[in-house]
């Protein structure tokens, strides 16, 4: 129940582009910068004052495990044309956040010149 306005706060604050929305220990949404302006800012008539992450927030979670390839959770990333990927453990918990960024670190030039293309088509 986390109002839009401090989620945006933290995530200027941490220089972050998304953060994950949980329910206990269970990861139920990612509220990122785009949902925010779309689903909460943009939308007509509705009172962005008054809007926490669930109104906002993306549903229908897509992640990764820990222990998967890289180039499996790339891959995931490609066809979702996503930037952030959460990553679970073997207990369904997050345990990180897989970015383009992080790719781009780790991977191959080609991979990440394949993931970046894709991720960044127009949706």
């Amino acid at each position: 129940d986390t109002p839009i306005s401090e989620i945006a706060k933290l995530m200027r604050g941490h220089d972050i582009g998304c953060i994950p929305v949980g329910d206990g220990d269970k990861l139920v949404g990612m509220v990122t910068d785009r949902d925010i302006v779309c689903n909460g800012l943009a939308k007509n008539g509705l009172d962005a004052a008054s809007m926490t992450a669930r109104d906002v927030m993306s549903s229908g979670i897509h992640c990764c495990r820990e222990d998967d390839d890289l180039d499996k959770a790339v891959h995931h990333m490609e066809q979702l044309q996503i930037r952030r990927l959460p990553v679970i453990d073997k207990d369904k918990r997050m345990v990180g956040m897989l970015s383009l960024g992080d790719v781009g670190e780790a991977a191959p030039n080609a991979l990440l010149s394949e993931c970046v293309r894709h991720v960044s088509a127009h949706h």
